[in-house]
């Protein structure tokens, strides 16, 4: 049977389609509409349905209402009385002693009871699908965020006070602030503040060479800091949804001045920040032109035999792919692998999940198609979205209505710096990995052939962090159950970003950790917390000795690799 033509009209009518998904994403920030409406159809039709139900959340909501009129009463006669109900622990909007002062405490309280009832309403619905349960708890939360007495003038005794300690003047100064802001934004221009923070003069500065340059990375060497080097050099995998240098932000929280001051030879990949030219270079052509041609450029200028690899987020997973498929073919250069935050097995992906479905990312598509990129801003707007409280309301309340912008510092300042997506790349990405599973599931190939994450028996370092949005330590843990090699897990505090930027000194730093003998039973996360040992500080000298105790004894430097392509930070991370 012959193939049919095709339809004149088909490239019309993606075309015409693309175009309408691009702006309704446009409208609705990279959201799907169709998925929240979805979610939301789903529960109310399934609550709708559940007599039983309703009737619980009634009485749940009837004892709620009960325990306000009991603490107003209570409250009214003795001002010490308990609360109805107490914050979560990582919710301050309340902390202030303002809060506690009628009748602002009765709002307070009203808005918590309430929150924990949506909570209620919203999740544990039987027959609602998991993903749509999140939608919807997800959303709902949103609303009451934005609906919390603390973002209002009228309901928030902190801001009133605020407003006659200064005469008005913080309104002014926030509207001041909020006018700067917005001109910066139509203008292009980078968050205030950033401006004390330039690369390769106030971050960036670790000495060192670019070695190498492809169309896709360059690959900086950094200068020796000790007479003696382990021979085993250390090759950084940063991601490319970032600029490297959060890994070499002001000198005394960087990680590789650390790392080379620690007698290590450290070579670090620095990717392009991609235009719409690039909109066809998908994951292959980053594992090729990325830890592929560096781990090659790497041995050609040291001739080691051997080296550490190390990967932070989407750099660790795109790590953990090039290492499987070098173990498929015989290639044994890796002595280890170290990942930073960077999962390999996608089924709990967190709050991130909440934007991977078939109508998400078809909205997605489109809209990388139109441009032939995802820009960075439609990223950061997501994961803003998952700490609304922190990065979003907050920030309104402190900068345009308090009137009081917070100081940059080297780490917020990095964050403002953002990257591009390419088309391809980004779609097969969430495709195949978020959605699909294919890595974590054997069906994902490299040069046509499958890998299989099982090859990996090189010693493993990995590390999670306890308050991580966008890599949860609980998905990071999931690589034990698809490879018998040796682990060693560490579990820091903070989050995806501030929790691996942990200098030694760092004050309020933790982190526990334990080993899985290679081939030993794979313990749940659970299991493996329970057997951790904990530890105050920071982590970087715990993963420090354990590359020492993988490396052989230290030996001169190996050579710079010549000739030279300009000096550290090179090029690449200078584009806007």
């Amino acid at each position: 049977m012959t193939n049919p033509e095709p339809d004149p009209l088909d490239s019309f009518a993606e075309a015409a389609d693309r175009s309408a998904h691009a702006l309704i994403a446009q409208a609705f920030f990279g959201l799907s509409p169709l998925t929240i409406a979805q979610s939301f159809t789903d529960w109310g039709l399934h609550l709708a349905s559940s007599p039983g139900t309703q009737a619980k959340l009634a009485a749940k909501g009837a004892r709620k209402t009960a325990r306000l009129v009991r603490y107003a009463a209570e409250r009214s006669t003795d001002p010490a009385a308990g609360p109805a109900i107490e914050p979560l622990p990582q919710d301050h909007r309340f902390d202030d002693p303002a809060w506690k002062q009628h009748p602002y405490d009765l709002i307070s309280q009203a808005f918590l009871l309430q929150q924990q009832w949506w909570h209620v309403a919203t999740t544990g619905m039987a027959g609602v699908s998991r993903h749509h349960e999140m939608v919807a708890e997800f959303a709902t939360r949103q609303l009451l965020d934005m609906a919390a007495p603390t973002n209002f003038i009228a309901s928030n005794p902190v801001l009133q006070q605020r407003i006659v300690e200064t005469g008005g003047r913080c309104l002014l100064d926030g509207t001041a602030h909020w006018l700067e802001d917005v001109g910066r934004l139509v203008s292009g221009a980078p968050p205030a503040g950033v401006d004390a923070y330039q690369v390769g003069k106030d971050v960036a500065v670790t000495p060192g060479e670019v070695v190498f340059r492809n169309e896709l990375i360059e690959l900086i060497q950094y200068a020796p800091a000790s007479g003696n080097v382990h021979p085993e050099p250390v090759l950084i995998v940063p991601a490319w949804i970032m600029k490297y240098y959060i890994l070499d932000l002001s000198p005394e929280n960087s990680l590789v001045r650390w790392l080379v001051g620690q007698g290590f030879t450290v070579f670090m990949i620095s990717w392009r920040n991609p235009d719409a030219a690039f909109r066809d270079f998908d994951m292959e052509d980053y594992r090729k032109l990325g830890p592929q041609a560096a781990l090659d450029a790497v041995t050609a200028i040291t001739g080691a035999a051997k080296i550490h690899a190390a990967g932070y987020c989407l750099g660790g997973t795109l790590l953990a792919i090039a290492a499987a498929s070098l173990a498929r073919d015989g290639d044994e250069r890796l002595a280890s692998l170290t990942l930073f935050a960077a999962q390999t097995d996608f089924t709990e992906p967190g709050e991130l999940g909440l934007f991977i479905d078939e109508a998400q990312l078809n909205l997605l598509d489109s809209m990388m198609w139109k441009k032939g990129y995802l820009d960075s801003s439609n990223m950061g707007g997501a994961f803003q979205l998952l700490r609304s409280n922190d990065l979003v309301w907050s920030h309104i309340l402190s900068t345009y209505l308090m009137g009081e912008r917070e100081p940059m510092n080297d780490l917020m300042a990095w964050n403002a710096d953002g990257t591009r997506m390419p088309y391809a790349m980004h779609s097969q990405y969430l495709r195949q990995l978020f959605l699909n599973n294919d890595l974590a599931d054997g069906r994902y190939c490299t040069d046509g052939h499958p890998i299989s994450l099982s090859a990996l028996r090189m010693p493993i370092f990995m590390v999670g962090t306890e308050r991580d949005h966008v890599a949860p330590w609980r998905s990071v843990h999931k690589l034990h159950m698809l490879t018998g090699a040796d682990i060693r897990f560490l579990l820091a505090s903070g989050g995806h970003n501030a929790g691996i930027v942990s200098e030694p000194g760092h004050p309020h730093r933790h982190y526990s950790v334990a080993t899985r003998a290679a081939d030993a039973p794979a313990p749940t996360p659970d299991e493996w917390l329970a057997a951790a040992d904990r530890q105050e500080g920071s982590w970087w000298p715990e993963w420090g000795r354990w590359l020492a105790a993988h490396s052989s004894a230290p030996a001169a430097p190996p050579p710079m690799g010549t000739p030279s392509l300009g000096a550290a930070p090179g090029e690449y991370v200078l584009q806007r």
